[in-house]
């Protein structure tokens, strides 16, 4: 059996979502990294340059495998006055940050790496800053009752393209990028590469 053309490390249905409905051919499978330990390696680097480190790692830990094709890894991290967020372990935990975002602007920045036969043959890091409204407490109760698992398996505890959105007063950069893939340049280049019809 061939290696398909074009291979998404990652099992995200948003970015799933997003590179189908660009009409892109491609085949989705699980990343073989583990992320904590990713996170503990780089927790000395910038937040642009982690999300383009995650994004290569998860890339490279399938090319060994599917050598021939392309394997696009993703990444975001979420940077609040020079402070990298993590994902909460609860919704206790996920209060506590979205009380620290609270009326602040914050940033995500999305990469992509897209890597052939272990070597890396594009990457990007795009910045969205997003500017949380000042909620009120009880405001803050509702969101997390009804998104529950959802503000557990974002960065920031929200979807921006679900009821996140009701968080945020201003948004500033492309809405790809605040969605984890930076996709208007990653599909200029598989169509400067050919991979899809230009």
């Amino acid at each position: 059996m061939t290696d398909p053309q074009l291979i998404l490390a990652s099992t995200s249905v948003t970015r799933i979502q997003l590179l189908a409905s660009a009409g892109v051919q491609f085949k989705s499978l699980p990343a073989c990294v583990d992320e904590a330990e990713l996170h503990a390696k780089f927790v000395a680097l910038p937040a642009e340059t982690l999300a383009l480190e995650l994004a290569r790692a998860k890339a490279r830990s399938l090319s060994t495998n599917h050598p021939e094709a392309i394997v696009i890894g993703a990444d975001q991290t979420l940077q609040c006055a020079g402070v990298i967020f993590h994902k909460a372990q609860s919704l206790e935990g996920a209060k506590s940050k979205l009380k620290q975002l609270r009326g602040r602007a914050h940033q995500l920045h999305s990469a992509v790496a897209c890597v052939q036969r272990g070597e890396v043959v594009y990457e990007n890091v795009a910045t969205a800053t997003l500017t949380m409204r000042n909620f009120s407490d009880a405001f803050l109760d509702r969101y997390l009752k009804s998104a529950k698992d959802e503000a557990l398996s974002a960065v920031g505890c929200y979807f921006y393209e679900g009821q996140g959105i009701q968080l945020f007063q201003k948004i500033e950069g492309d809405y790809h990028t605040i969605l984890g893939l930076p996709l208007l340049p990653l599909l200029a280049f598989l169509r400067q590469s050919t991979i899809i019809q230009a």
